[in-house]
């Protein structure tokens, strides 16, 4: 029940306006996730400066208000201009479908499997660097009924900068799940992390469909989509990096829009980009980025004539996709340019020699240790055959232009690299993240020319044979030496990249966690508890709703009242400020654990040594965690300060 209610909140919203507008088949379902994240993104400053809650009731309200004006605008075009959405104007068989929808459940069945098997449970915790980042800003959210990225500051140990900007439109959405059916935080992310695996098959099968590849090539490229390491596996312990990864797993269905909209003039195609547009951009802003390449190389495709346009026919519809995807996405990156010197300035030391980072990328396995050949030759050999037909060449450029830009980031550090990887935080795993989706795309392709030789091999002395037959024989031929040797589709080496944020330090233990409703016990809303930033403490809010000084790994500046209590708690007795700021931020308890998120790191100046000050009264111990409550603080609720911080 949990799950469907995840999958519930992922779909629906898309749906309802995709239908609304005109999409249908594998266009709309691979389309809805990216739409509903899109219908999110423009609602949260719509309804939050309208002193709206953000409530699943009043989104709900506000998906069929601009359902509704999508309907009206599609409607518009199609009496006034003549010009309807013709939705599938490549027509397949029944079987065609089915094929194509044996691989989707194949590619989402090694991926749901996978990434369940690395969890565990679900409500098991990430110990990774941004996970409690996120599951706090979740929960905030929930509790608070407003989404606007003006709001969260605190979360981000920047309480009262109203021009703080995170892009939160993942987080709006699982917001509206929590207490839902007795969801809880972990489960909540564990369980999207799950949906946004389900996605990405839907929508290679929709990308490969639109641009005219075979009902085998898509079904042969949604089922080993995903199978690489670098993505989805990879994005779920590395950071984790749910919202990018969202963003990533919806740029084929993207794709699959791009060339509706080269081939129908009706009003679905520029609507569904300029939202799905919005929905990329609220998701993570380097994303645009991303589509920003693809739709480039696209536009010279067609400028050279190897992919087919009317443009005649197609220029309105071009042209109301470019304004509408320029006013949407505009609005959600320009407040991005808040943070740009903190994205760009960030600089991870090279992983890799040149001829590693190539080889790493020709075979599709970027930060891997050892290269997945039983997808990367297929692949590598999919791509030279859509070279020698020359069809889908922006594709091919896309994955020269994207690899090439991980090769360099991974291997060299100059300041031209550091200027085109900056929106990617000059993260390797984020550019490797890129590469699967050209590497599932190449290998359907492979795996369509496998099947046809196979096929013609045996027609050739079975003449009477249904040519459906070698085909498919192939394809199972195919995939049963193939997933043989790599393991069933990589399975195991793909759940224990996920198990690695799973297992960990841990950076919060279950030890912790039991000191976390000892504390949900013993204060009421408002409270606030001295924490170290480096320690588990920082999950308190997510997993029992107690409210931290440090609400992050980053921690707070060290000239705010935060970073200064954090530094002299322990002088309490001699430092008035101290005492000041304690009672003004509502403190009356220390937290101190045992689990860090930097194992060699030593607690906070402040907390250390507080067993032998008399300031301080051990109220709760257990083998991870301390509790202590601060002399003189007991009052603190009634005569504290009412600020979140200062």
């Amino acid at each position: 029940m949990s799950f469907l209610l995840v999958l519930a909140a992922f779909w629906l919203p898309g749906v309802v306006f995709g239908l609304a507008i005109g999409l249908r088949g594998w266009t709309l379902a691979a389309a809805s996730p990216l739409l509903g994240f899109g219908v999110v993104a423009i609602g949260i400053p719509l309804l939050g400066g309208a002193g709206i809650p953000w409530t699943l009731a009043n989104v709900a309200l506000w998906t069929l208000v601009i359902s509704a004006a999508g309907f009206a605008v599609a409607w518009g075009v199609s009496r006034f201009t003549g010009r309807e959405t013709d939705v599938d104007r490549l027509r397949w068989s029944w079987r065609a479908h089915a094929l194509t929808a044996a691989g989707v459940a194949t590619g989402m069945g090694i991926g749901a499997f996978t990434t369940l098997r690395g969890i565990g449970p679900v409500s098991t915790v990430n110990q990774d660097w941004d996970a409690a980042f996120h599951a706090n800003l979740v929960r905030w959210i929930a509790e608070r009924g407003d989404a606007r990225p003006s709001t969260i500051g605190a979360v981000a140990n920047k309480a009262g900068e109203t021009q703080y900007f995170y892009p939160d439109t993942y987080h709006a959405l699982l917001s509206l799940l929590f207490g839902k059916g007795g969801l809880a935080i972990m489960p909540i992310m564990n369980l999207a992390s799950v949906a946004v695996v389900l996605s990405l098959p839907l929508g290679i099968a929709a990308l490969c469909r639109a641009w005219r590849l075979s009902p085998v090539a898509a079904a042969s490229a949604a089922a080993v989509s995903t199978c690489f390491t670098a993505f989805p596996s990879d994005l779920f312990w590395h950071g984790p990096l749910w919202p990018y990864a969202a963003g990533i797993a919806l740029i084929p269905a993207m794709l699959a829009l791009v060339r509706l909209l080269l081939d129908q003039g009706g009003a679905a195609a520029p609507l569904a980009i300029g939202v799905g547009t919005a929905g990329l951009a609220a998701l993570h802003t380097s994303i645009v980025f991303v589509v920003v390449v693809y739709c480039a190389l696209i536009l010279v495709a067609l400028l050279f004539k190897s992919e087919t346009i009317d443009w005649r026919r197609a220029w309105p519809s071009l042209a109301a996709a470019a304004v509408l995807a320029a006013v949407l996405g505009l609005t959600q990156v320009l407040p991005s340019l808040y943070n740009v010197k903190g994205v760009t300035g960030t600089v991870w030391p090279t992983a890799a020699t040149m001829s590693g980072a190539v080889g790493q990328t020709a075979l599709f396995s970027p930060m891997a240790d050892f290269p997945q050949w039983w997808i990367g030759l297929p692949a590598l050999c999919g791509l030279v055959l859509l070279v020698r037909q020359r069809r889908m060449l922006w594709l091919v450029g896309s994955y020269v232009v994207l690899g090439g830009l991980f090769a360099a980031t991974v291997s060299l550090e100059n300041r031209l690299v550091h200027l085109l990887s900056g929106p990617f935080y000059n993260d390797h795993h984020r550019l490797a993240a890129l590469l699967p989706l050209a590497g599932a795309v190449f290998f359907g392709v492979f795996a369509d020319s496998a099947s046809a030789w196979f096929a013609a091999k045996v027609r050739h002395r079975l003449p009477k044979l249904n040519p459906a037959v070698p085909v498919l024989a192939g394809l199972a031929l195919l995939a049963v030496v193939l997933g043989g040797l790599s393991g069933g589709g990589y399975i195991r080496l793909n759940s224990v990249h996920v198990n690695i944020a799973y297992r960990g330090f841990p950076s919060v233990s279950a030890d912790e966690e039991v000191a976390f409703g000892w504390l949900a016990r013993h204060t009421v809303p408002g409270e606030r508890v001295l924490n170290d930033r480096i320690d588990g403490s920082v999950w308190m809010y997510a997993l029992q709703g107690v409210e931290p000084l440090q609400w992050s790994y980053y921690g707070a500046e060290p000239e705010t009242d935060v970073g200064y209590v954090s530094k002299h708690a322990n002088a309490v007795r001699t430092d008035p400020r101290v005492r000041e700021i304690l009672t003004g931020l509502k403190v009356r308890y220390v937290f101190v654990g045992k689990g860090n998120a930097m194992p060699n790191r030593p607690n906070d100046p402040g907390l250390m040594g507080l067993d032998e000050s008399p300031e301080f009264k051990l109220v709760y111990r257990n083998e991870g965690a301390s509790i202590y409550e601060i002399e003189g603080q007991r009052g603190v609720i009634e005569r504290g300060a009412a600020a979140h911080g200062r």
